[in-house]
């Protein structure tokens, strides 16, 4: 047992290795074409350069659902990061919490955001790569990633932020734990 268990370690260890040194394929997993050599670099590009110029939609805990609505509205947005008094971001508002609230509650526009938000939601740094940011929403099954640092808000980012190569890169990996 002890020896086949070192086998799938290292069989295991190896797999990691080559999905982080390969620079690129002539043919993805699924027998799509790569683009040109170094594309999958993309993968390494640091999340502060994809939200470097956003100005995210933020509101605080005590504006009405109905608010937060008009405003994704308005700015086109999927989500409303929504913050505290100190403006130290403390949950975030989706199109599905939208749609989960608006179907349950008789009374909608009474209602506040800080009631049916996602609290403390999961964040990642601006110096994270972005193949990091697609693994975390994939692993945790959402769709919008707050960038936060240190309390600061830099952005957020959702799986259209990202490019086809860095999506592409997501499913090998996933389709190589598979194996």
């Amino acid at each position: 047992f002890e020896m086949d268990q070192r086998k799938s370690v290292t069989l295991g260890e190896q797999l990691l290795a080559d999905i982080s040194t390969r620079a690129s394929r002539p043919m993805g997993v699924r027998g799509r074409t790569m683009s040109a050599p170094g594309e999958c670099a993309m993968t390494n590009r640091p999340l502060m350069t994809i939200v470097k110029d956003q100005n995210p939609l933020i509101l605080n805990a005590t504006s009405s659902v109905s608010a937060a609505c008009a405003e994704m509205c308005r700015c086109r947005a999927g989500s409303v990061l929504v913050v505290d008094d100190q403006q130290r971001l403390c949950g975030i508002f989706t199109g599905r919490d939208a749609v989960r609230v608006l179907a349950n509650t008789p009374q909608k526009c009474e209602i506040l955001l800080s009631s049916c938000m996602t609290a403390d939601p999961v964040t990642i740094g601006p110096k994270a790569r972005a193949i990091d940011a697609l693994r975390l929403m994939s692993d945790g099954g959402f769709r919008h990633l707050p960038v936060v640092d240190n309390g600061r808000i830099w952005g957020i980012v959702s799986r259209s932020d990202f490019l086809g190569s860095e999506i592409e890169r997501l499913d090998e990996d996933e389709h190589l734990a598979q194996c």
